[in-house]
């Protein structure tokens, strides 16, 4: 037996109620050293001991004195008879601790019940001691368990919020990327036309390479040449109406010095009596300067300070009478694209 269950068998034992075998065990144990079950035994001995009086008392029967006194055997017991009695192989329930821990006889006294009431009261106090505790402690882990909920609830809210903050920053981003593949795209496209318009402006020059005359000094090619070399210039390219389809031309702006030249070419003979006449538009048109093309010229380049160049729509050049006019009224030859 192990020695939980021998100590669960010492109240047993105490009150006599262990048959021969347990009982051995236990009384063997017991004369091992076993100081936890020597004192649970003692305790329980003084329990046992206190049961008989908790009995409510019977009177006898009056005739009992008189009829054990009638069947009283006087004869004596011989004393040769003992030795005959056969050894017994164990001590009876508690009497082996009667030489070591000789019990303490109770008195018999009139406060008994009352000692044990109390002791029964003390036992409910303790038992509903332990009741309130547990129930207190119960309380306590379903209190805590549902603040573990509540929070795990919040952290779930909190959680949903920040996947639609994800999502929600996803497209975005999403967003994001197609303008700026939008604006790569408008980019590539921009310099695909600035390729475009360097290869016209390459072109111009051979043209005017070759239709250069041989005058000595400075030509307007070289002219043209010089203001191409100056950083930062804008140019704005001119093409022929349906009056002149050969004719071409550029203007070229420094916004440094706010300086524009205008370089035409293959324009016709401006007759006697009107001359060429350079239109910015902005909201309404606003002259520029006028230029002549003589018999024989095939270009010519006019230079002029304009403050205004940058806030320009369009760009024109009509023929008009000598002298120009205010507002243009006659027909457009050389026309800026849009």
């Amino acid at each position: 037996m192990t020695h939980e269950e021998l100590e669960e068998s010492v109240p047993l034992y105490a009150a006599g109620a262990l048959d021969r075998i347990e009982r051995q065990a236990l009384e063997a144990h017991l004369l091992s050293g076993c100081a936890s079950c020597h004192s649970a035994l003692k305790d329980y001995q003084s329990i046992a001991a206190l049961l008989p009086f908790s009995l409510s008392p019977i009177a006898p029967p009056r005739s009992l004195k008189a009829t054990i006194m009638a069947e009283r055997n006087p004869a004596s017991i011989p004393a040769e008879a003992a030795p005959n009695e056969p050894t017994r192989q164990s001590l009876e329930p508690g009497e082996w601790m009667s030489h070591l821990f000789p019990p303490v006889a109770p008195a018999r006294s009139s406060s008994l019940p009352w000692a044990l009431g109390f002791a029964t009261l003390l036992i409910v106090a303790i038992g509903g001691y332990f009741a309130w505790n547990v129930s207190t402690q119960r309380s306590i882990a379903t209190s805590n368990i549902q603040q573990l909920e509540a929070s795990l609830q919040e952290k779930s809210v909190k959680l949903s919020g920040m996947q639609r903050e994800v999502s929600d920053q996803a497209k975005a981003l999403a967003e994001l990327r197609n303008a700026l593949q939008q604006r790569t795209n408008e980019a590539t496209e921009a310099k695909e036309q600035l390729a475009q318009r360097e290869a016209e402006l390459e072109e111009t020059r051979g043209e005017l390479s070759q239709q250069g005359n041989a005058r000595t000094g400075r030509t307007p090619q070289d002219e043209l040449a010089t203001l191409l070399r100056i950083p930062n210039v804008k140019a704005v390219s001119l093409t022929g109406s349906d009056l002149a389809k050969r004719a071409v031309g550029f203007l070229l702006y420094d916004a440094r010095t706010q300086n524009v030249w205008l370089y035409s070419m293959n324009l016709p003979e401006s007759l006697t009596g009107t001359t060429y006449q350079l239109w910015a538009i902005h909201d309404k048109p606003v002259s520029i300067g006028t230029f002549q093309m003589g018999a024989g010229e095939t270009a010519h380049l006019l230079s002029r300070k304009v403050t205004s160049f940058a806030d320009a729509k369009t760009f024109a050049v009509s023929l008009e009478p000598s002298g120009g006019r205010p507002q243009p009224t006659g027909p457009i030859y050389l026309l800026s694209r849009s």
